[in-house]
């Protein structure tokens, strides 16, 4: 429960204690972690306020259950997606996905670990399932999403790109007025607007610089673009991780909205799943964080699989098969690739095979057919 210590019950403890979690020399100070606390959206604190309240244990044991139930959620909603292609049981695809979830890598992560991930997939994929049908609940969902901004801002973007304009805009307000009454009293109890930003200011320089967490470490688990070409190459160019943002959302949003304009009704489909793995190589994600692609990645195996001997169809396949190694990624398979490959090796498969399926899924994207515009007719 590594992750429930130290970036959700020893932050609120500081918080409740007067204090400034944002501080990494406060936390440190002052509390047994091992982590800073990161730059989650303020409302973080008063959203998980429950866990903080009882003993450590008690926390722990209610966040990790809670966790699992959201896990099962998740698989809901990768169930409800598959219906309706193939007419499976709602209960039934929801016990297998489930099942399948808490068995993989990613998922028992989530729970042993103690991680916000759940919440976040569970928001993020909401708002992209229910942007259309549902854009009251998509909007609240999105503003979960955004308690990583890693998440919410890509994720927004994308979907104004793809229409979802309301959605996009109204999930990133009510994120911030959320956040609003916590940052004022951080503000208030530090002293200022200043004294706040120069906590902000620290916390990033610190969170850039870490074994597990800066661009050009070597032994980073990070799944994002810039990070998997430094461990590949050694190589990291001026401002990798702004470019690589402006560049991988600079190629994905045309590409969705191809995609939603095609003339193949598993365009949308496709859309839905690279805009998911946009939205994870374009800025610092760790290998967890591909679980809220988990029902997009359901109905897109579907789709492949009831078109597989089409042509074309080949790299969306691909593309999901690369997506399932984090998932695959347990600690046997590990232990060979250690053996075999090595340690950088270890902490980079994940990564490279995220990254492949997004680029797998913009080369499928570049060859979807889209409808010819109507002619205009000439006056007469």
């Amino acid at each position: 429960m590594q992750d429930f210590r130290d970036a959700l019950y020893y932050p609120v403890q500081e918080f409740l204690a007067g204090g400034n979690p944002y501080d990494p020399a406060a936390m440190f100070a002052h509390w047994p972690v091992r982590q800073s606390f990161n730059l989650y959206q303020p409302y973080h604190l008063a959203l998980h306020l429950p866990f903080g309240l009882p003993d450590y244990r008690t926390g722990a044991v209610l966040f990790g259950l809670t966790a699992l139930v959201l896990l099962v959620v998740l698989a809901g909603m990768a169930a409800s997606r598959i219906r309706t292609r193939v007419p499976v049981p709602l209960a039934a695809g929801t016990a297998v996905i489930a099942a399948l979830l808490v068995l993989s890598q990613v998922g028992k992560a989530q729970l042993y670990l103690g991680q916000v991930n759940p919440l976040v997939a569970v928001g993020a994929a909401g708002a992209l399932l229910l942007r259309s049908s549902h854009p009251r609940i998509a909007v609240l969902a999105l503003a979960v999403a955004w308690l990583k901004p890693q998440f919410g801002l890509p994720l927004a973007v994308l979907l104004f790109a793809r229409g979802s304009r309301g959605v996009a805009l109204g999930g990133t307000a009510v994120a911030a007025v959320a956040s609003l009454p916590v940052v004022a009293l951080l503000v208030v109890r530090g002293g200022g607007v200043g004294p706040f930003l120069d906590v902000l200011a620290a916390n990033l320089a610190h969170a850039t610089n870490t074994g597990y967490g800066a661009v050009d470490s070597l032994t980073a688990q990070r799944v994002d673009l810039p990070a998997v070409l430094f461990r590949l190459t050694e190589w990291l160019p001026p401002a990798a991780e702004p470019v690589a943002l402006l560049a991988v959302l600079g190629v994905t949003v045309p590409l969705v909205r191809r995609l939603d304009r095609s003339t193949d009704p598993d365009g949308p489909v496709v859309a839905d799943l690279l805009t998911c793995l946009a939205v994870t190589v374009a800025v610092v994600h760790q290998p967890g964080d591909v679980l809220f692609a988990v029902p997009a990645a359901a109905l897109a195996a579907v789709a492949w699989w009831r078109r597989r001997r089409e042509s074309g169809w080949l790299p969306l396949g691909l593309a999901v098969a690369a997506l399932a190694v984090p998932f695959a990624h347990l600690h046997a398979v590990d232990s060979v690739v250690r053996a075999v490959l090595g340690e950088r090796a270890s902490v980079t498969v994940d990564g490279v095979a995220v990254v492949a399926a997004w680029a797998l899924l913009v080369a499928f994207a570049v060859r979807t057919p889209v409808p010819r515009p109507e002619p205009v007719a000439a006056p007469s």
